[in-house]
């Protein structure tokens, strides 16, 4: 990458108005600046987008980032253009003028940030597109994605191999949130990093305590343990349906929640989330589909209903709360019966190898797709239809199409939601002399024009509710009016859509010749297999420390046990423990930063008079040094 042009201090407070970087920030930055394929692992809230939009801000060219959450990619580029930066997107529901506008867009330089979800990279002629394109950062977000030992593994992200050979010179940043040691070399290894270069942060969070219950009663000790924590709280569940029930439940026991799951729309996704984050909603029940991007540093409390498939999840979604570093909690429930239930999930993730091949031919025959054909053909694919149609059951179809994907005969893109979009097409002049025939195509029209800008330039997003509420129009009355303007050329309407899509990644086969290579199907499966074990031994463990195992499954080596989890409070109560372990509390936290006395007695939970005790010792010996501040640090040997 280009010497900066600017400073990146600059940058940063210049754009995003703050005075310094966090941690680990700038060794990313400059890392990158120097040229270096770099690998960041930066804990969720952390500010990874801050390594890559820094130093692109600070160079010629643009970033290409590839990343496989749409929700994320448009909330990115919306922040970026209301910082006057120049940004866009590619996914899967853009139209061909959309993407043929992107394209002269990037060409012409006239993008910092170009986003496109990883399925884009095998389309040969945005391939050709983007050789024309002057990229100076290869950015991979969720970068365990490329890794067949990482939990969500996408075959689509392995493209990234070829982008790398159109652009040998540039870097690659790769950043994830989670990542075991084996994932953090494949990753390296998959993206061709000329040299080992890795950046990480402690998974370590010594304000956040873990906590396990065990209830048969979930429900109750849900709404025990809300009024026990105030603020702020996520509740995740694995369902829809289930999100709402508990959502529901809470408010008739008059604790205010509201429910989030990837089934809603746009708008009604948007009004929720900034309800919570304004602290107009307390608790938000979600499935995991809630939290990707939030910055809302104060959440106090997670609650895990339903128990995750791994360790990694449960990291992520866990670890947004106490972003601001005040003490906070991430609890999970579980009862007798849960260690069933996530053993199930394991042979419900990979049905039997006929029925997935019957599946491709379900599919095949639903999409019109001879055999021999639909080689790089993308079509929109209403799966509860198919499912309905050919009689099947919903959640092994599911992971069947997610198993066709890993082996590379489709490409299953999971439910995507377009706005509706619209584009002045006639010149400003041509405006004035209309003659419409619906009624109320003029008044949809004007109500559009007062309402949005940038109109004859891009597509922009538009709400039909906001359009009925300006004019008094019904929604049948402005959908035919946008279809009349559409028709005289005044504008493009694209309406809103909700939809997976298929992409054929071959030709279509004959079912007996899909074959499932033993990486893609026994060796995935025997990996589920180890971290859903994991996750039980996690969740069923009566003794130890709850970090501790974390930090172990993750590869890092934890000095001594937190001291704040429910084990290790366990312990203490039953007066398990040494003077030592009094004397390591301390020097861990004081050795961390400078902190106060009382800081001392609310993290560690031993007796108040044992904790002021030791700290006196630990003094008068020399391992503490009591500043003038009155905190206490410890001292360096």
């Amino acid at each position: 990458m280009p010497s900066p042009a600017k400073p990146i201090l600059e940058i940063l407070k210049k754009y995003w108005g703050y005075e310094a970087f966090r941690p680990l920030q700038q060794d990313i930055i400059e890392s990158v600046l120097d040229g270096r394929d770099t690998l960041g692992l930066m804990p969720t809230g952390g500010g990874k987008s801050i390594t890559f939009q820094v130093p692109t801000m600070a160079v010629d060219g643009m970033a290409l980032v590839v990343t496989p959450i749409i929700s994320l990619m448009k909330d990115q580029v919306d922040r970026l253009r209301a910082l006057n930066i120049k940004a866009t997107y590619l996914y899967a529901g853009l139209t061909r003028a959309e993407v043929n506008r992107t394209y002269e867009k990037c060409m012409y330089g006239n993008c910092k940030f170009l986003y496109v979800s990883p399925e884009r990279l095998q389309s040969q002629s945005f391939m050709e597109r983007l050789k024309q394109m002057p990229v100076s950062l290869i950015v991979v977000d969720e970068a365990h994605c490329i890794s067949q030992w990482g939990y969500d593994f996408r075959p689509s992200f392995l493209r990234i191999a070829q982008v790398r050979k159109l652009f040998p010179k540039v870097p690659v940043l790769a950043l994830t949130a989670t990542a075991t040691p084996v994932v953090v070399e494949d990753i390296q290894r998959c993206l061709q990093f000329r040299e080992t270069n890795v950046f990480s942060m402690s998974f370590a969070r010594s304000n956040l305590s873990y906590v396990v219950r065990h209830t048969e009663e979930k429900s109750t000790e849900l709404a025990h343990i809300l009024r026990s924590v105030p603020g702020t709280a996520i509740v995740y569940v694995r369902s829809r349906k289930r999100a709402k029930q508990i959502s529901d439940e809470l408010n008739r026991q008059g604790i205010l929640a509201d429910f989030y799951h990837a089934g809603l729309y746009v708008e009604d996704k948007e009004d929720k989330q900034n309800k919570w984050t304004t602290d107009q909603c307390r608790v938000m029940v979600a499935t995991n589909a809630f939290g990707m991007g939030i910055d809302k540093p104060d959440v106090r409390l997670v609650v895990h209903v339903d128990i995750p498939n791994s360790l990694e999840e449960y990291y992520q979604e866990a670890g947004r709360a106490g972003r601001d570093g005040k003490r906070s909690y991430a609890v999970l429930l579980a009862k007798r019966t849960d260690q069933r239930t996530l053993r199930r999930h394991i042979t419900e993730a990979f049905p039997d190898k006929d029925f997935i091949r019957s599946v491709y031919e379900r599919v095949g025959n639903f999409l019109g797709v001879s055999i021999g054909e639909g080689y790089q053909q993308m079509y929109d694919f209403n799966f509860n239809l198919f499912c309905r149609t050919f009689d099947l059951p919903v959640l092994p179809t599911h992971n069947a199409l997610k198993i066709l994907t890993q082996a590379g005969y489709i490409e299953f893109i999971e439910e995507i939601e377009t706005q509706s979009r619209v584009m002045i097409l006639a010149r400003k002049e041509e405006l004035y002399d209309l003659e419409t025939v619906t009624r109320g195509a003029d008044q949809v029209l004007q109500a559009i024009l007062r309402l949005y800008t940038g109109l004859f330039a891009d597509y922009v997003f538009i709400n039909e509710d906001v359009i009925a509420f300006r004019t008094g129009l019904d929604q049948e009355t402005i959908y035919k009016s946008l279809l009349e303007l559409t028709r005289m050329h005044i504008l493009h309407y694209v309406p809103r859509k909700r939809t997976p899509y298929i992409i054929y990644t071959t030709s279509r086969e004959e079912p007996k010749h899909i074959l499932f290579p033993k990486a893609v199907y026994e060796e995935l499966r025997q990996r589920m297999t180890d971290r859903v074990e994991a996750t039980i031994n996690y969740a069923y463990a009566d003794s130890g420390c709850r970090e501790r195992m974390l930090l172990g499954y993750f590869g890092e080596t934890a000095a001594q046990d937190c001291g704040h989890c429910d084990l290790c409070i366990d312990r203490r109560k039953r007066g398990d423990h040494e003077p030592v372990d009094v004397q390591q509390g301390i020097l861990y936290m004081a050795g961390l930063r400078p902190r106060r006395l009382e800081e001392f007695l609310n993290t560690l939970s031993f007796p108040h008079d044992e904790i002021v005790s030791m700290i006196s010792f630990l003094v008068d010996e020399g391992f503490v040094e009591h500043l003038a501040d009155d905190t206490y640090v410890a001292v360096k040997r």
